[in-house]
């Protein structure tokens, strides 16, 4: 009832005229508010000087290409300090422009301002494309006021506003906007097969990235096949073009990034032959169904063979694969790390953690799916219900996901502003229309507070500070900060280079502030390093006999705050000097947060 209202809301030049919200300064003025509030000149002086970098991803992507610029093959993505020199599972089309960024500013800024500064650019960069895909789609359907509020919405997102942060090198923000190109590109109101080769090229593209976005790629097949079943030859140049470039151009990622030596061996958690299994059973499918001019019930036939083809090919050929990604983890390191990483958390189970971060991102997503399918089902104009229609999809798919898995949100929540922006705009309409009632009025203008994430968390902060809020959580998480930065990690190369057995999440800061190797860091590729590190720190008197077998020559441990009463891990215990082993010896080091000690010589 709240959203069939809106699509009906008088938004032309009748309404607009009276409203003050014509006038494109305002707008845009408001637009530029908005922006204002993302970046913060602090964050932006600790990424630049400190290079402080939101998260141990974002810190691990810039040792890589680190590596890269100091001449690692192009090829070779093993991280050699790490103990066993693991392969990566990322890719070096993200690695490339980083790099190429940091070379520009080198000559200018220096080798040590060079990668603040690409650290800055690159993810703003990235935010600019995605407002720019984003402004474009809305554009074509709503015009541009509603184009422009939602950009002022994506402001609002913390989703949005935290993925393509200053600092945020990671490969999620170029993933969102490959998928949100690849979804828009297919929401026009009779989308080409042109369409559908720049989607599928696009799906290509995400895939060699990473494997996050598999959801929404099938889905967006499953979409156009579904379209040419019911429609027959009308809907399939999309479906041909979708189908062909995903199998053409997903084998010529493929050998641009892999290694002549690994290109037959079976990686589940990157493009690889399963996967590129999967693609090429999407060309041939396609391309039969360009030679099938039959009824219905042969184009069903045509598809279900395909699907048997495609399906029943993967689980044969590549049986490991269809339990995941995480093939082969011993139960210890699934259960105490992977099971335990955040954003591998379900919902309801990180919201006991950070309840306003979870309001913040998944409720917006699940009123924006809402809004986005009653504006399908009751809009009047076939461009516009398409676009929702394809809105809805993606939101209701990514809540879905994200209640199972928190970074299931990280695409879904894109498209919150794709729909946030047309309701923005239909509220301000509605506030110059003389016949709309209060009641629709104060409808539309709630339906557009909900779809900002900042309003939520807002919300959910109030009642904590008027509660007393704990903030247990945000104590360790800034000692963290602080055991992590440049000044405390860097302090530890007054140290002969070394092995360090430190807790698992430290090791990309010690990689990339210090001259030392580590054991362990958060990959999944890395079991030895991540069962070492686990067992290390669970037991007191496993700690030294896991530091002689794995040859550590130093442990690191980081003391984070702790009330009353409260569990600690061993290496919390150790920092603060609540335990004390007899086979290690402390190694004093100073200006640093961080605890070393090295294992006691034997006598």
């Amino acid at each position: 009832m709240l959203a069939a209202p809106l699509p009906q809301a008088r938004s032309g030049p009748e309404a607009t005229q009276r409203s003050l919200l014509a006038r494109p300064a305002l707008v845009w003025l408001i637009v530029a508010a908005g922006a204002v509030g993302v970046l913060s000149w602090p964050d932006l002086q600790a990424v630049l000087r400190d290079l402080r970098l939101p998260d141990s991803d974002d810190a691990m992507r810039l040792v890589q290409v680190r590596d890269l610029l100091a001449g690692q093959p192009w090829f070779d993505l093993a991280q050699h300090r790490h103990a066993g020199a693991p392969p990566m599972h990322w890719s070096r089309f993200v690695d490339a422009p980083i790099a190429g960024l940091i070379l520009l500013a080198r000559p200018f800024a220096g080798p040590v301002l060079a990668e603040g500064i690409a650290a800055i650019l690159w993810p703003l960069l990235l935010l600019g494309l995605y407002a720019a895909i984003l402004y474009r789609g809305i554009r074509r359907a709503f015009g541009w006021r509603a184009a422009a509020f939602a950009l002022f919405a994506t402001t609002q997102s913390i989703v949005v506003t935290g993925l393509f942060a200053p600092g945020r090198i990671d490969h999620h923000n170029v993933q969102i906007c490959a998928i949100f190109a690849l979804v828009l590109s297919l929401a026009r109101p009779a989308p080409t097969g042109r369409d559908g080769a720049l989607a599928g090229a696009l799906a290509a593209f995400s895939l060699a990235i990473g494997l996050e976005a598999l959801p929404f790629i099938a889905a967006a097949g499953l979409v156009l096949a579904g379209s040419w079943l019911r429609d027959g030859r009308s809907a399939l140049p999309p479906f041909l073009g979708f189908g062909l470039a995903l199998g053409l151009v997903a084998p010529a990622l493929f050998l641009v990034q892999t290694a002549p030596a690994l290109r037959g061996a079976t990686a589940c958690d990157a493009l690889s032959p399963p996967w590129l299994w999967l693609a090429a059973s999407a060309a041939v499918t396609a391309a039969a169904a360009a030679l099938v001019a039959g009824e219905r019930r042969t184009r069903f036939v045509l598809l279900a063979a395909g699907g048997g083809l495609a399906a029943g090919g993967f689980l044969v050929l590549f049986p490991a694969c269809a339990a995941g990604p995480f093939t082969g983890m011993p139960d210890l390191v699934r259960r105490d790390w992977l099971l335990e990483v955040r954003e591998m958390f379900p919902a309801w189970r990180l919201a006991r953690i950070a309840p306003g971060v979870v309001l913040a991102s998944e409720v917006p997503v699940l009123i924006g799916a809402v809004a986005a399918s009653l504006w399908a089902w009751r809009g009047r104009e076939a461009g516009q219900r398409r676009l929702m229609a394809a809105a809805a999809g993606a939101l209701w798919l990514g809540v879905f996901l994200g209640t199972a898995q928190f970074r299931g949100l990280y695409v879904a929540g894109a498209f919150v502003p794709l729909v946030a922006g047309p309701v923005l705009d239909r509220a301000a309409a509605l506030l110059r229309v003389p016949e709309a009632g209060s009641g629709r009025r104060v409808a539309a203008l709630a339906l557009s507070l909900a779809l900002c994430g900042k309003v939520w968390l807002f919300a959910a902060s109030v009642p904590q500070a008027l509660a007393g809020r704990d903030k247990t959580f945000e104590a360790g998480h800034a000692a963290w900060q602080d055991c992590s930065a440049r000044r405390a990690v860097a302090a530890l190369d007054v140290l002969p280079q070394g092995l360090i057995l430190a807790a698992i999440d430290l090791g990309p800061s010690l990689l990339l502030h210090s001259h030392h190797a580590v054991v362990a860091a958060p990959y999944h590729r890395a079991l030895p390093g991540l069962a070492a590190s686990i067992e290390a720190f669970k037991d007191a008197e496993a700690l030294p006999k896991v530091a002689a077998r794995v040859g550590a020559d130093y442990i690191v441990a980081c003391a984070s705050p702790a009330e009353p009463g409260e569990a600690t891990s061993l290496a919390e215990r150790l920092a603060r000097g609540a335990t004390t082993l007899p086979g290690l010896e402390p190694v004093p080091v100073r200006d640093t947060p961080l605890r070393v000690w090295r294992l006691r010589p034997a006598l």
